[in-house]
């Protein structure tokens, strides 16, 4: 068994998701097992995310979506495997956590909120000078929030307050995009506007990995899904992946689930020490 952990690699190269094991994506994923208190949550997955690719990852509630983004931004150990970025900092990588987990309550304007963005790059102890509020303003009107520099996030509605989440994450410029269930609880028009900074990224050649529930928006703006139900059931071009067979398999493994979620789950042997 190797060592598990989040490792850095060499530079990245072209491949297929998923199926092609000879070339180095950007993301590489080797008999991935994640948990927590060693009840797996993702069982023995492997594959890879090519640089600039756009993925959906799919599938029923409980089936590990969310915690693989955990294991890919370093925020989880793997119970077993490895998760290797190739040519990646952690100054190269977004994350955007479901807004459940984003505390609003501390007492910040939208433009400082936006702000946060550069501190992995400049530090939290150098001034931010003109040119990086200008690059932050520039980003609240990419979505559609200029004017609201100092209003209180507190203030602001579900959607006005993922706008300013996702011009915090065009300043940051990373090469790697987590998005988990961005566009959950938001309106139409919101999520229309998102949806074109997302294809933004993805003209940009960044490589973007967003967990979602809606698969009409998914067959309609991303290439590539993984198709999870804690063990990869399909990963490669959208069409193929959503095949009906895909999720009805999906759907069955789900049906058998405990219904008290993960921690009822039984420890995965391979996992073992």
């Amino acid at each position: 068994m190797g060592s598990p952990g989040v490792t850095p690699g060499a530079t990245p190269g072209a491949t297929l998701p998923f199926s092609d094991a000879t070339a180095d994506p950007l993301v590489r994923l080797t008999d991935l097992t994640l948990g927590y208190r060693r009840h797996p949550a993702v069982h023995h997955l492997s594959g890879g995310f090519r640089d600039g690719s756009l993925t959906a990852v799919v599938g029923p509630n409980g089936a590990g979506k969310s915690t693989l983004l955990k294991a890919m931004v370093g925020a989880l150990r793997p119970l077993d495997g490895r998760v290797t970025l190739h040519g990646l900092t952690a100054a190269d990588i977004a994350y955007l956590p479901q807004q459940a987990e984003v505390e609003r309550d501390f007492p910040i304007d939208v433009l400082d909120t936006v702000l946060l963005g550069h501190w992995r790059r400049v530090g939290i102890f150098r001034s931010i000078g003109g040119a990086l509020r200008d690059r932050a303003e520039e980003a609240l009107a990419v979505v559609g929030l200029s004017g609201f520099e100092r209003r209180p996030i507190a203030a602001l509605s579900a959607g006005q307050f993922q706008r300013v989440l996702f011009a915090r994450m065009l300043v940051q410029d990373a090469r790697l995009i987590l998005l988990d269930e961005p566009f959950t609880a938001i309106d139409a028009r919101t999520t229309a506007d998102l949806l074109d900074v997302v294809r933004r990224w993805h003209g940009e050649r960044r490589t973007v990995i967003a967990v979602l529930h809606d698969l009409e928006q998914v067959r309609s703006h991303f290439p590539d899904t993984l198709l999870l139900a804690r063990e990869p059931i399909a990963w490669g071009r959208t069409a193929d992946a959503l095949a009906p067979a895909n999720l009805v398999r999906a759907r069955a493994m789900a049906e058998g689930w405990p219904e008290k979620g993960d921690d009822k789950a039984g420890p995965c042997r391979r996992a073992e020490p």
